[in-house]
């Protein structure tokens, strides 16, 4: 079966034991580690693989011959993307004005990250910002770092990293977003094309986050060599954060959730009205 998901250690830490031929039943997997823009993407046509890791934010383009599963993903609370900038903030204080007119790196343009920021900027950025550049997630701070960009959007690591880039960060968007409607953070969902058995490949990845969490050493190699020099203690942190009762099973309050955000994205024009009921293939006892 060919699937696509990131190099991020929550990835594969999920999809380890799975990858590895260790769930019972389970077919023999193709990996491709492909950064989000790029499954996002594929998500629009019939060509993509089997299974892939999108964003939620990707779902009101995603093809109908692909279904959402309730589990393998990442949803939470405390873990939404941040915006990074290199210089410091007087007194600790940010003003949004500030990123008027500026130029600002982004992982996708239709990742949560963006979306959320979008939701944001609109709200507290007074004349919205300037120009919007699509790079993968790795290289977003090292690019403001280096000057290229005014600010930058971040995903995943940046919040136990960006310290180390000398980067401040302006805005903690999952905050912003908890604190406004009380509801964890969408932000990588699983789809698979409806032509499998869903049932069947939901329950093998329950299956494999359940032996990744029972066995948190032996995903250990797998996750550190595709870990994209990330330090043992920064990959445990990731995973710990990202990896979550969620990831196996995304509940009503995880799908009242993406529904919100999506919801009220079509509602200010930001992206098609999602087609969340037909996509959602349901949690429940009835899934192996």
């Amino acid at each position: 079966m060919k699937i696509a998901y990131s190099p991020c250690p929550n990835d594969t830490f999920v999809f380890h034991a799975w990858s590895a031929g260790l769930i019972p039943g389970a077919p023999s997997l193709d990996v491709t580690y492909a950064d989000i823009d790029i499954t996002n993407g594929l998500s629009e046509g019939t060509e993509g693989p089997e299974v892939m890791k999108i964003s939620y934010a990707a779902l009101p383009w995603t093809h109908p011959d692909y279904a959402l599963l309730p589990c393998g993903g990442a949803l939470g609370r405390g873990c939404g993307p941040l915006v990074l900038t290199a210089g410091g903030a007087a007194d600790g204080q940010f003003d949004p004005a500030l990123l008027s007119g500026k130029t600002v790196a982004v992982p996708s343009e239709r990742s949560t990250a963006y979306l959320l920021f979008r939701l944001w900027a609109s709200q507290n950025v007074p004349g919205g910002v300037g120009r919007i550049l699509v790079m993968p997630f790795h290289q977003v701070m090292p690019a403001v770092q280096r000057g290229e960009f005014d600010a930058g959007l971040d995903i995943l690591d940046a919040r136990f990293t960006h310290q180390h880039y000398g980067l401040t960060m302006l805005q903690d968007l999952g905050s912003w977003r908890e604190q406004d409607t009380g509801l964890p953070i969408p932000l990588g969902a699983i789809v698979a094309k409806r032509s499998l058995d869903l049932e069947a490949v939901a329950g093998w990845i329950r299956a494999s986050v359940d032996y990744a969490w029972a066995n948190p050493e032996a995903s250990r190699e797998y996750v550190m060599s595709h870990a994209q020099e990330l330090s043992p203690e920064v990959a445990k942190s990731h995973i710990d954060l990202y990896v979550n009762r969620f990831t196996r099973d995304l509940g009503e309050d995880g799908f009242a959730a993406v529904d919100a955000l999506l919801g009220r994205a079509a509602a200010e024009g930001l992206v098609p009205e999602a087609r969340l009921a037909s996509l959602r293939l349901r949690s429940g006892a009835n899934a192996r």
